[in-house]
């Protein structure tokens, strides 16, 4: 798909109800990224991202929005509370291990990439080594294993391998044909329940073995460091494993496909993704803005804008894998900004973040467009799921418009938690068919509005009582 602003706003259009504004802004933020690709490497360094603030009331869309535009793009993404941090020097977090926490789910994600690329290769390597385990043993064990789960099946050459009683006999002339057979039981998993003793190597890691997350200290005494920055268990040893055939294809593979991922390949390109594509959504950035302390340090306020500061202007932030460029990161801030006001931020950080969205509050109507228009909109996750236990769900306009009814009036007497409410009202009104469904096999329920009055309506009635459960 190409990215324009049109073709990304549509796509939004899929996932997110209203908010107009705020798709618009994003979209051209992504579009101008994708035409920054397309610009001679000199005046390229020159464009920086368009730094965006969204400012509305929780549960109307703010996350969704920068989460789904990542998608779109399939861009390193990475979001973070800004009240997880303290100013430099202070105990708590420190704004650098934003970058750190990007950097390591985007390793996590192209190393999938890669593993999914390598995949069948690895599992016929695997295989090849899990035919010769089995066969060793079989020859080692006096040519028995006991204890297949296999119903008896004619092969062609009784002396090489032969399948009775629930054994795995090898012929005293089985020779390729022997081994033939075996490979042929182990591909139908038919001696998954077997144990066996294959030899695992330490010397080639999956990137679970280094994949330390970005908080721990990366100080392990049996680790070491290799290459550019990455960490391998660094003894060098092979150990013996007795584990089911079924587990030994599994671990083989990983360790196969191991070997086939380059791992430096995955961090180099990782680190390009992360400076070229990368976005970082901060939210709750309203809560930094407070009131002005004349004695003592804002350590976790006013001292965390002036860390993000260097990190949104453009600075190198030196991860484990190798220092990393902000410069052309995009930034996506987030707040409701009750108490406060976004020209309350410091003036430095304000203009690092020239584009400024307000969010509207959701109306009754846009509750219920949210119940049935997005992709993965509320009615159709619990059709899909009361449908595995055989159970139909429909859901007529006027039982959806009463849905939405509830959550609005709830959202008026209580704390205001936007589209979050409906899944607090949607449980409710689905608890018992959810409970009883594997007894109801093959019943069509009419979600309409007397049925959702029916297991909801008085609770909303008492205001007390609405507050503690909903």
């Amino acid at each position: 798909m190409k990215l324009t602003p049109k073709n990304i706003t549509e796509e939004l259009n899929k996932y997110i109800v209203g908010q107009d504004e705020a798709k618009k802004a994003v979209a051209v933020a992504l579009s101008n990224r994708e035409r920054r690709r397309r610009l001679e490497p000199e005046i390229r360094r020159e464009v920086m991202p368009k730094n965006i603030i969204l400012i509305g009331p929780t549960g109307v869309g703010k996350t969704e929005i920068a989460r789904r535009m990542a998608a779109l793009v399939q861009a390193p993404f990475v979001k973070v509370e800004a009240t997880k941090f303290t100013e430099v020097g202070y105990v708590g977090r420190d704004v650098d291990s934003i970058v750190a926490e990007l950097v390591e789910a985007t390793v996590s994600r192209v190393y999938e990439e890669k593993l999914r690329e390598v995949e069948a290769r690895a599992e016929n390597l695997a295989t090849e080594r899990l035919v010769s385990y089995v066969c060793q043993q079989l020859a080692e064990a006096k040519k028995t294993v006991p204890s297949v789960t296999t119903t008896p099946k004619k092969r062609p050459d009784k002396q090489a391998v032969a399948v009775t009683g629930g054994r795995v006999r090898v012929g005293a002339r089985s020779g390729k044909r022997a081994r033939q057979i075996v490979a042929s039981l182990v591909q139908n998993r038919e001696l998954d329940d077997q144990l066996i003793e294959i030899e695992v190597s330490d010397d080639n890691p999956t990137y679970q073995d280094f994949a330390l997350g970005p908080e721990d200290d990366y100080q392990r005494d049996d680790f070491l460091e290799v290459g550019d920055g990455l960490r391998a268990p660094g003894n060098g040893q092979k150990r013996r494993r007795k584990v089911s055939v079924k587990e030994a294809r599994r671990i083989l593979t990983r360790e196969e496909a191991g070997k086939l991922i380059d791992f430096n390949h995955v961090v180099d390109h990782s680190l390009k993704e992360v400076e070229d594509n990368g976005v970082v959504f901060v939210d709750e950035l309203d809560k930094l803005v407070g009131p002005r302390i004349d004695i003592g340090r804002d350590i976790s306020g006013e001292g965390v804008q002036r860390d993000l500061l260097p990190l949104v202007e453009g600075t190198s932030v030196m991860t484990r894998y190798g220092p990393v460029k902000t410069d052309h990161i995009l930034f996506v801030a987030a707040g409701c900004f009750y108490s406060s006001k976004p020209s309350e931020l410091l003036p430095e950080l304000q203009g690092r973040f020239p584009l400024r969205v307000e969010l509207n509050p959701l109306s009754q109507d846009d509750l219920g467009r949210i119940l049935v228009d997005p992709k993965n909109s509320l009615t159709k996750q619990y059709q899909a799921l009361l449908n595995t236990e055989g159970v139909q769900l429909v859901f007529p306009d006027d039982g959806v418009r009463e849905i939405a009814r509830l959550a609005a009036l709830v959202n008026e007497r209580s704390d205001n938690i936007g589209a979050r409410r409906l899944s607090t009202i949607m449980e409710r009104v689905l608890e018992e068919i959810s409970f009883s469904a594997p007894d109801r096999q093959g019943e069509t329920v009419v979600v309409d509005k007397a049925y959702v009055s029916q297991h909801i309506g008085d609770l909303i009635r008492d205001e007390n009582l609405s507050r503690y459960i909903l």
